[in-house]
């Protein structure tokens, strides 16, 4: 309980026109978190968001949110693929943060909390910004109308796949270095969220391997603490975004990802199966059956291209045919066997 009071006190929530003039008059620097009501405040950055108000301080540093749909002054905000973090000092806007990028923010906090200390300390011009990134092109989420319904559909553009950072690797304290990672290899995180899995959302997201031995302890790792689940799309490159994301995480078994793709992420941070940190979508198709699983408001694009066939062979990062989740020592029915496994 002592917790969770921790938490609403840090980040104050920002729901009426009214309390944001009330947050643009406070003294210092306020950072707010500027999400969707689909998906909610960006969970991953309270962390640090506790740590540096630990090392600095409330008096000059604080924390807000708010839903973009809630507010006219955020319209030009909503419907955005990643959260947007909005840095204002005496009223204005300084600086902007897209992508729950921890270092960034950082970084960002530090260096506009000492700008503004010098600006209340010695009379110096303040820096305000204008936010020209925000345009009609720029907008890969939109909200439509399905058939009349009340509820909202938030579509992508951009080809996507789901990425699963695990409870094994969330539990060792993992998850920054990953989305670094991630971010880095030229990913655009278009959702983060942290949740804790049901054994029945597990039981039927992997309906297709209940026959092995294996399906059970798979299920119950898989509901043992919180898992982050993240949409990806591709910001460079040639190679489509569901490739490109099991390139990146490597084979299945930790041990064959050491020995064949050192730099991959199940190499770095998985252990042992199913303890191999990260999840990733088979093919276009697959990734359509587990975005549509977890994120019910999330409308695929039809415009994502086939990635891996639908049989047990894809590309990996050697070569063409290259048996991503089996080790070599093992006879062919093992291959398929450790194939499935994701």
């Amino acid at each position: 309980m002592g917790s969770k009071k921790k938490e609403i006190a840090l980040q104050v929530n920002v729901s009426t026109q009214e309390l944001w003039e009330e947050m643009l008059s406070s003294k210092g620097l306020t950072v707010v978190d500027v999400y969707q009501g689909w998906c909610g405040p960006c969970k991953p950055v309270v962390s640090l968001f506790q740590k540096m108000r630990v090392e600095v301080g409330p008096d000059l540093l604080h924390f807000a949110s708010a839903e973009a749909d809630c507010l006219d002054v955020l319209e030009r905000y909503r419907g955005k693929c990643e959260p947007t973090f909005l840095f204002y000092a005496g009223g204005e806007l300084v600086a902007v943060v897209r992508g729950a990028n921890a270092p960034l923010l950082e970084k960002t906090i530090r260096e506009q909390l000492e700008a503004e200390k010098r600006v209340l300390a010695e009379g110096r011009e303040r820096r305000v910004i204008k936010d020209e990134a925000l345009s009609d092109e720029d907008e890969c989420f939109s909200h439509e109308k399905n058939n009349g319904d009340d509820e909202d559909l938030v579509s992508s553009e951009k080809a996507c796949t789901l990425a699963i950072i695990k409870p094994d690797a969330v539990v060792h304290g993992k998850t920054d270095e990953i989305i670094m990672k991630i971010q880095e290899a030229g990913f655009d995180i278009l959702t983060n969220e942290e949740r804790t899995m049901t054994e029945a959302e597990m039981r039927l997201f992997y309906q297709h391997r209940a026959g092995e031995d294996t399906f059970e302890k798979l299920v119950h790792h898989m509901c043992s603490g919180p898992s982050h689940l993240l949409i990806l799309a591709r910001t460079e490159g040639t190679e489509d975004v569901v490739t490109a994301w099991r390139t990146l995480m490597g084979p299945c078994d930790p041990h064959v990802a050491r020995r064949e793709q050192p730099d991959s992420l199940r190499a770095q941070y998985g252990t042992e199966m199913p303890f191999n940190a990260v999840h990733g979508s088979w093919d276009s198709e697959d990734a359509r059956r587990e975005l549509a699983l977890l994120f019910p408001g999330f409308q695929f694009s039809d415009q994502i291209p086939e990635s891996a066939p639908l049989g047990h062979e894809a590309e990996g990062a050697e070569g063409p045919n290259k048996m991503l989740c089996s080790p070599e020592d093992v006879d062919e029915a093992a291959r398929d066997q450790g194939e499935a496994t994701s």
